[in-house]
């Protein structure tokens, strides 16, 4: 099947767009992606989006609808952009605005039903809905496609808002967020620097870890979990930004710290598993500094950086997975990484 994967992640990049194409030759799945792009969102809309999850329901409400309209839109201008004439699916996963599973519910916003206008083909959205009704997490949903697309490494590491890992244990995925990233970097970096990102983590690579700051965030009561568990922006603002705010110290050496902070857990996530190779993707995989101080607390394990189009649109090309099983009634979502019920194929289907 030819098919457009769409992802909005939290640290408010933009739209990743993917068009894929997927099969199922002699049992094993296949992809190539043909087509890639991300759309960056303009400042108005990012400010509306990182700010959303303290608004009332009826301003959620609107934005909703003004997101899923956005989003269609911006569907559109890909196929247009790359001349794209043969599309069989459309799957796309929305921006999480409020995710509190604890609490029974989890919203992804743009995924309407306005959002399959112009479109005589399957939409699939709203992935995450059935499994926290089923008593799961709702996330993450990605291990499906780290099994049975990148099950050739024996770790998958995203560093996107947060970082999640998933993993093979004995003869089941395990899968859970480890710790905020770009979330708190690309914050952090704004508030000091004036600037979206720290390039290459050069910022943080010239600040110095201010060991008081770290050993705080390491006490953060979520650390203390067993999976399967899940983070969202709330809990950065609510247990990770006030920690953090309570130190006067420079912006570099926050920086530092919080990197620091990012490889200690990641470091802990692995110290326990035998040495294997380590599949390293999303945005922060291109934060040189990160990636340094990952390998070095993980010093028993291969890293690997993969190529641009794995690194940037791992995530949207597993949405576009995750509906290609859904439009086979297969299984896309696993109760031994989210801890629902039991495993289930999850996604509304607009036809």
């Amino acid at each position: 099947m030819k098919i457009i994967g769409v992802m909005s992640g939290t640290s408010l990049d933009g739209i990743d767009f993917c068009y894929v194409d997927l099969n199922k030759p002699l049992n094993n799945y296949k992809y190539q992606i043909i087509y890639a792009k991300t759309y960056e969102y303009d400042n108005n809309l990012k400010n509306q989006l990182q700010s959303a999850f303290q608004w009332s329901s009826d301003e959620v409400s609107l934005l909703n609808h003004q997101y899923t309209s956005y989003v269609n839109d911006m569907i559109h201008r890909f196929i247009k952009d790359f001349n794209i004439q043969d599309v069989e699916l459309i799957c796309s996963h929305g921006h999480t605005v409020w995710h509190k599973p604890h609490k029974g519910f989890t919203l992804q916003i743009g995924n309407l039903p306005h959002l399959k206008e112009g479109f005589d083909i399957p939409i699939i959205c709203d992935f995450r809905v059935q499994d926290v009704a089923l008593g799961g997490q709702g996330a993450p949903l990605v291990p499906i496609g780290d099994e049975l697309l990148f099950g050739s490494y024996d770790y998958c590491l995203n560093l996107g808002g947060f970082s999640n890992i998933s993993f093979k244990d004995v003869n089941r995925r395990v899968a859970y967020d480890i710790c905020p990233v770009n979330t708190l970097l690309n914050y952090y970096t704004l508030k000091f620097f004036e600037l979206h990102y720290d390039k290459d983590g050069h910022l943080a690579k010239q600040g110095v870890v201010f060991e008081p700051l770290v050993e705080m965030l390491n006490t953060i009561e979520y650390y203390n979990k067993s999976y399967p568990k899940s983070l969202g922006v709330e809990d950065v603002q609510l247990n990770f930004i006030p920690i953090i705010d309570a130190f006067d110290i420079k912006g570099e050496d926050v920086l530092a710290s919080i990197v620091e902070h990012i490889a200690i857990q990641i470091g802990k996530a692995l110290e326990h598993s035998l040495k294997g190779k380590i599949l390293i993707t999303g945005g922060g995989a291109y934060n040189k500094w990160l990636i340094e101080r990952i390998s070095d607390r993980c010093y028993l394990h291969q890293v690997i950086v993969p190529d641009a189009y794995t690194v940037e649109f791992k995530e949207a090309l597993i949405f576009a997975f995750l509906g290609y099983l859904r439009i086979h009634n297969q299984i896309n979502c696993l109760a031994s990484v989210t801890g629902a019920k039991e495993d289930h194929s999850s996604g509304i289907v607009y036809k």
